[in-house]
C-alpha cells in the first residue's frame, strides 16, 4: 500500500507565539564543552532561524576556558556549521551571534559568581531580558552542588514568584548512578531551587515521535479501546546503536547501558506507551500518569535478574564489512572491564490495563543498525477461517512506532493477494513524519523558555525509576558472572534471543 503523506497525521502541541515568549538570558555552565558545541548552540540557532526565540534573548557561556566573546562566537559558529539541522546562513548568523557572550570563571570559586552576577546584570540591560534567566548545567555531576551554591550565594537564584523574574536550572541525565546518588543530587538541587524551577532533561522526550505517543493514543478513538491486555500480546521497545563507545569510554566505564539508556530513555518511552489517560494535558497531570506506570513495575528478585535480564558486551566483529574492535580494546576501557554495552530484559506492569502483558526492552552498542522502535504485537485471531492451518499460522497484527531515524509508524495487517486463489500476505500501512522536524533539544529548550515542564522529569519519577533498576545493579555487583559477549555487528548475545524464546516469542528484526 502506498505510504500516506505526513500531513495526514500531523499532530502535536501548539507552540506559543513568539510574542508570548518571555525575555531571558540563557547561561550555559560548560559553555565551551562538547554538549554546548554539538547540541545546545546549534539548537538555539535553529530556534532563532525559525523565529522561536524571544525577541529579547541573550546567551552566555560560562567556563574556565580562555575565551572571550569573539572566540566563543567562533566556537559556536563551528558547532552550527557542523551540527545544525539547518544550514549556516550569513545574515541569520549575524543576528544570532550578536546574542552570544562568554564569561570566564571557575565553577568552584565563589568570587567568580559575584563577577558573573555583575556581567549578567549588564547583559540584562543590553538585551532587555528583565533579569529572567535559566542556568543550563552542561557539566559533570560533581560540579552540581558547587554551581548551585555559587549561584545562590551570589543572589542569582530567587524563589519562584509570578511577580518576579524567573530563575530556572537545567540538569542533564543521568541523575546519579544509583538510587542513593540520585537522591543526593536531588537534595542538593532542592537546597537552592524549588521543584518548579528544576528542569531535568532527557533529550529522548523531546523527539517528535515520542512526544506524539500520547496524542496518538488519546486523540484517536480507534486505538485506545484496544490498548490493553485483552487485545495486546506483548510490547517490544528497542534502542539500537550502530556505533561503539567512541570517545565516551571514560563516562561509559562508570555508566553502562543499564544506567545510560534503560533507567532513563527506555523507561520514559515505556511510560508514554503504558500510562493511563492523564486528567489534563498540564505538566503535572501528564507526569503523574507516567509516575503511576513506574510504580506499577514489578520489582526484580535476584532469581528474576538471572533469568530475565541479559547483559552483554560487544566483542570484535564486522560492521558493514569493516572490522570493529572489542569493547575491552577501546581506548580508556579496562582490559578486564565487566561493563555492559547491551541489556535486554522482560518486565511486567502490575495494573488492570496491562496484567499479563510482558514488555521486552533491549538496547545496545555495535548492533547492525541505528534504530529506535516500539513494536506493539496484538493477539492472534482465532484458529478458524483464514487461520485454521496450524502449520502456517497467520502473522499477528502489529503496530510499529519508529522513533529514529525514519520517524513515523506502520500498521501491519493481513491482506488478500490479488488473484483467483485466496492467499494472504502481510502488508504495512505507513505514515511518515516530516524529515524537517525540530531536533529534540530545540523542542526542550523552547519549552524551558516558556516554563513548560511536561517533557522534563520530576524528582519522584527519577527516583522511582532508580528504585526499579536498583535490584539489577545490586545483583550485578555481587555476581561473578561476566557479561555475555556478542560480535560487533550482531543483534546482541544469544542469551537475549533465548530469554524471549522462553516465552514463545522472538525479537523483531529491525
Amino acid at each position: 500500500m502506498a505510504a500516506n503523506s505526513y500531513q495526514a497525521l500531523e499532530i502535536g502541541r501548539v507552540s506559543p507565539t513568539r510574542q508570548s515568549y518571555p525575555p531571558c538570558l540563557a547561561v550555559i555552565f560548560g559553555g565551551a564543552g562538547d554538549l554546548s558545541h554539538r547540541k545546545l548552540l546549534p539548537a538555539l540557532y535553529n530556534l532563532s532561524l525559525d523565529g522561536e526565540l524571544p525577541q529579547n534573548f541573550g546567551i552566555v557561556g560560562f567556563a574556565i576556558d580562555d575565551l572571550n566573546d569573539e572566540s566563543f562566537r567562533n566556537f559556536a559558529r563551528d558547532g552550527v556549521a557542523k551540527f545544525s539541522r539547518q544550514p549556516l546562513k550569513d545574515d541569520a548568523w549575524a543576528r544570532f551571534s550578536s546574542r552570544l557572550h562568554f564569561h570566564r570563571g571557575s565553577f568552584t570559586d565563589p568570587g567568580d559568581y559575584s563577577h558573573l552576577k555583575d556581567r549578567l546584570e549588564l547583559l540584562d540591560h543590553e538585551h532587555a531580558t528583565g533579569s529572567n534567566r535559566f542556568y543550563y548545567f552542561a557539566i559533570p555531576p560533581g560540579f552540581i552542588d558547587s554551581c548551585a551554591a555559587g549561584l545562590s550565594g551570589a543572589g542569582l537564584v530567587a524563589p519562584p514568584n509570578s511577580g518576579h523574574p524567573f530563575a530556572r536550572v537545567v540538569v542533564e541525565k543521568p541523575i546519579g548512578h544509583d538510587l542513593a546518588s540520585a537522591v543526593e543530587i536531588n537534595e542538593m538541587l532542592a537546597r537552592y531551587f524549588a521543584e518548579s524551577q528544576i528542569f531535568r532533561i532527557d533529550h529522548y522526550l523531546g523527539k517528535e515521535t515520542v512526544e506524539n505517543l500520547m496524542v496518538l493514543r488519546f486523540a484517536n478513538a480507534i486505538f485506545e479501546p484496544i490498548w490493553e491486555a485483552r487485545f495486546i500480546d506483548h510490547v517490544q521497545i528497542t534502542v539500537a546503536e550502530e556505533e561503539g563507545v567512541g570517545t565516551r569510554a571514560l563516562y561509559y566505564e562508570h555508566a553502562g547501558a543499564l544506567r545510560d539508556m534503560v533507567q532513563s530513555h527506555l523507561l520514559q518511552v515505556l511510560c508514554m506507551i503504558a500510562s493511563e489517560p492523564p486528567r489534563t494535558t498540564h505538566a503535572d497531570s501528564v507526569r503523574d500518569a507516567k509516575l503511576d506506570v513506574i510504580r506499577c513495575l514489578r520489582q526484580f528478585s535476584e532469581e528474576d535478574v538471572e533469568k530475565w535480564v541479559v547483559r552483554g558486551q560487544y566483542d570484535e566483529g564486522l560492521v558493514h564489512g569493516m572490522a570493529a574492535k572489542a569493547y575491552r580494546e577501546e581506548p580508556n576501557v579496562a582490559p578486564d572491564s565487566r561493563m555492559e554495552t547491551f541489556v535486554a530484559l522482560r518486565c511486567w506492569i502490575d495494573n488492570w490495563r496491562w496484567a499479563g502483558v510482558p514488555f521486552y526492552l533491549r538496547t545496545g552498542k555495535r548492533l547492525p543498525k541505528r534504530s529506535s522502535e516500539i513494536a506493539i504485537y496484538f493477539k492472534n485471531v482465532p484458529r478458524i477461517l483464514y487461520n485454521a492451518n496450524p502449520r502456517a499460522p497467520l502473522a499477528p497484527n502489529m503496530m510499529t512506532i519508529r522513533i529514529q531515524p525514519d520517524e513515523g509508524l506502520s500498521l501491519h495487517i493481513m491482506s488478500k493477494v490479488p488473484g483467483a486463489q485466496v492467499r494472504l500476505a502481510p502488508v504495512a500501512v505507513d505514515f511518515h513524519y516530516k524529515s524537517t522536524s525540530p531536533e529534540a533539544y530545540e523542542t526542550l529548550l523552547r519549552d524551558l523558555i516558556v516554563g513548560d515542564q511536561t517533557l522534563f522529569m520530576r524528582r519522584d519519577t527519577v527516583e522511582a525509576a532508580w528504585h526499579f533498576i536498583q535490584p539489577v545493579l545490586d545483583s550485578w555487583i555481587t555476581s561473578y558472572d561476566e557479561p555475555k559477549l556478542y560480535a560487533a555487528g550482531s543483534w546482541g548475545p544469544l542469551e537475549a534471543a533465548l530469554m524471549i524464546a522462553a516465552d514463545g516469542r522472538t525479537w523483531r528484526t529491525l
